[in-house]
């Protein structure tokens, strides 16, 4: 990725410093040196289970509880028709026992597990449910009370396991996006020898130095440098980014992503964890894993239910026991029980925290902190570093003025023969636009003035091009047909360059660095949704102000060093405004971590990125716009799936306790089982409604 080029800061700072670029080198791995691990989904009730496992369970106990169903008497009695053969009176005792020993251990087991640590919740509900309904059968078989109830246990352990076999396929769905990120690395790559031979090798046998070609349509192996051969990668697995990238001999290359259309000889930096593609692995899975204050409420709330459930049920027996008897106040506890538990509370959270991450992974947006995501929906104003993140670091050439019988495509050649040799930004700036209009000339005798410009002859005659200190030092007046472009270039903040021949400007140019085609689409998007948009750079007033009003931005605030920029968002916050910045510097760390939320461009340092909570894999600003809709969009389903699980359990506890059983509505264990797992359901689908959300732009 690339490294942004330094704020040039005005006219009278043009050229100066010429040929001693000091812009920061930037890699981006974005990684802690901690290895690449698979995330849990928010709060994870089930730690250690897999939905493949609940499937075989579920199949299974759907299977045994067909013929437990057809051989109730209450059953029989329903459909009126009748069973009997020898030996009848064991299917209850033998295939319920394993329905609840097999197919309800996964729950036993996590009941006792959230016994040992004092944590309360789903799967402690689930295993007195059970555990409840077991005994009652177990003790109706032995003839200590009339009550028909095998075929309720087993369908109520049936379909328990068919609510959390779907709970465990929609987040491990979630959570695919880790492993296919995994998948984006070959499992082989070809390592090129000292004396040229090529030979297949594994993935794990690279070592950083090695070389490596990567054919045309092959993926890179591991990150690197591009050392032989042009080609344009695909790089929409990292970035998003839908536009393969043309990329030549000196540019980095990313683990995963595709040469598209040649081949390339790599040198390799980075492997394994340390490659951007562990680093984006690690930031998804440490996102998924993080809790929420939704999630905090979440747990508390189920904490809560299992002492309200448990209290509920007591109350159910004891009332039922002296109103009906033994049999009616063990169906009611149980059914209590059963609609008690948390299912949708405990997928309400995690689901929506493993599809957001995932989705916005898959868009080019990394969350590592959960609750900055969470906070960017409360964003007043966003604070964007200018060069780099608006703008593209690179200076172009925005203006032309010619005399002395030139035309404004000689200036353009004769500036770009002389800055041939220079590696200035301004003077690469030049030499692109000069080798748009054709061939240029070729210079001789090239020098450097050092802190004002350079000079050198082409066909014999000697030219030189820099700033005002250039002018000042030949002693030269701008001609009067060029005061009027020039001025009118140093009004908008350009950096204004003069060709000199022979003690006489004959031509000038204007360059400024060049702002992001989606920098305005971004502003639009962001205002549109209420959010201020303000910009900070350390560049000279009237620059700043040229950007800010061809962007349109709420406030500019200029010509601030870079260690005050952690002040200027504590300014912000100060009149009360919470501040998400966004920068890819070193100098934008501390305001990065100062911020309510901080967003690190993807082509920034590893110092931004460990300093925010949000990484943009590309450095298109549209995609700050997209994290805002992610957070109103995933904090929205967070409340509506709460309010919908708190408020199912508010309303089916007391029917299923039989506060209307005067009324003739009777609620059995597998019918609260049933209407259970439809609110699991309910929540899930709201989830993976966050799929829809657009995060790019079209």
């Amino acid at each position: 990725m690339s490294t942004p080029v330094p704020d040039t800061s005005g006219p009278e700072s043009a050229h100066a410093g010429h040929d001693q670029h000091d812009g920061h080198e930037s890699t981006h791995d974005g990684h802690d040196g901690h290895g690449a691990h698979d995330g849990h989904a928010g709060h994870d009730k089930h730690a250690g289970h897999d939905p493949e496992a609940f499937r075989r369970r579920f199949w299974l106990s759907l299977a045994l509880t067909i013929p437990l169903v057809l051989t109730s008497d209450m059953v029989m009695h329903w459909f009126g028709y009748s069973l009997d053969f020898r030996g009848m009176f064991l299917v209850g005792p033998v295939l319920g026992s394993f329905v609840f020993f097999w197919g309800g251990w996964q729950f036993l087991e996590g009941g006792a597990r959230e016994i040992r640590d004092r944590q309360p919740g789903m799967m402690l509900l689930i295993s007195m449910a059970i555990t409840v309904a077991y005994t009652a059968s177990m003790a109706m078989s032995l003839g200590w009370f009339e009550l028909d109830f095998w075929w309720e246990l087993a369908a109520l352990v049936t379909i328990m396991l068919l609510g959390h076999w779907q709970e465990m396929k929609a987040i491990g769905q979630a959570r695919g996006a880790l492993a296919a990120l995994a998948e984006l690395i070959p499992d082989d790559a070809e390592r090129v020898g000292a004396d040229g031979t090529i030979e297949a090798v594994s993935i794990g046998e690279l070592q950083a130095g090695d070389l490596v070609l990567v054919r045309s349509g092959g993926r890179v192996p591991a990150d690197g440098e591009i050392v032989e051969g042009e080609a344009e990668l695909d790089e929409s697995m990292i970035t998003g980014e839908s536009r393969p990238v043309a990329k030549g001999s000196g540019d980095g290359v990313v683990a995963g992503t595709v040469a598209t259309d040649s081949s390339l000889r790599v040198r390799v930096t980075a492997v394994g964890d340390d490659t951007a593609l562990a680093g984006i692995q690690r930031m998804v899975a440490d996102a998924q894993a993080s809790s929420s204050r939704a999630q905090v409420l979440a747990d508390r709330f189920a904490a809560l239910l299992f002492y309200v459930a448990t209290l509920t049920a007591l109350v159910t027996f004891v009332v039922w026991t002296l109103l009906d008897g033994a049999g009616t106040a063990v169906t009611k506890t149980v059914t209590v029980l059963v609609i008690a538990c948390p299912h949708a509370l405990g997928l309400a959270i995690p689901l929506v925290i493993a599809i957001s991450t995932a989705v916005s992974a898959r868009a080019g947006i990394l969350v590592k902190d959960r609750l900055a995501l969470e906070r960017m929906r409360s964003v007043d104003a966003v604070l964007f570093d200018k060069t780099g993140t608006l703008t593209r670091g690179n200076h172009i050439v925005t203006g032309v003025a010619a005399t002395a019988g030139l035309s404004e495509g000689d200036v353009v050649t004769l500036a770009g023969a002389i800055e041939s040799d220079s590696e200035h930004p301004l003077a690469r700036a030049i030499t692109a636009r000069a080798a748009e209009l054709g061939s240029v000339p070729t210079a001789e005798g090239f020098r450097s003035r050092a802190g004002r410009g350079v000079e050198a002859s082409v066909d014999g005659v000697r030219y030189a091009v820099g700033g005002p200190a250039l002018v000042r030092e030949l002693d030269v007046e701008v001609p009067r047909d060029l005061e009027e472009p020039t001025a009118e270039w140093i009004r908008v903040g350009a950096a204004v360059l003069y060709l000199v021949r022979a003690g006489e400007i004959v031509g000038a140019l204007a360059l400024q660095d060049e702002i992001r085609p989606e920098a305005r689409a971004a502003v639009d998007e962001l205002k549109a949704m209420g959010v201020q948009v303000i910009m900070i750079t350390g560049d000279a007033r009237q620059v700043a102000d040229a950007v800010g009003a061809e962007l349109g931005l709420d406030r500019v605030i200029a010509e601030v060093l870079p260690e005050d920029k952690d002040r200027a968002v504590a300014n912000l916050q100060e009149q009360g405004l919470r501040v998400a910045m966004v920068g890819d510097g070193v100098n934008d760390a501390p305001a990065l971590a100062r911020a309510d939320v901080g967003l690190a461009i993807g082509a920034g340092t590893d110092v931004a990125i460990e300093s925010a909570g949000v990484v943009l894999a590309s450095s298109d600003p549209r995609a700050v716009a997209g994290v805002v809709r992610l957070s109103r969009a995933s904090y929205r389903k967070m409340v509506q799936n709460l309010a919908w699980a708190a408020g199912y359990n508010a309303i089916a506890l007391p029917l299923a306790a039989g506060a209307l059983a005067w009324a003739g509505v009777d609620l059995a264990p597998a019918v609260g089982a049933v209407l259970m797992s439809l609110s699991t359901i309910v929540v899930a689908l709201n989830a993976q409604l966050l799929r829809r959300v657009q995060l790019r732009p079209e």
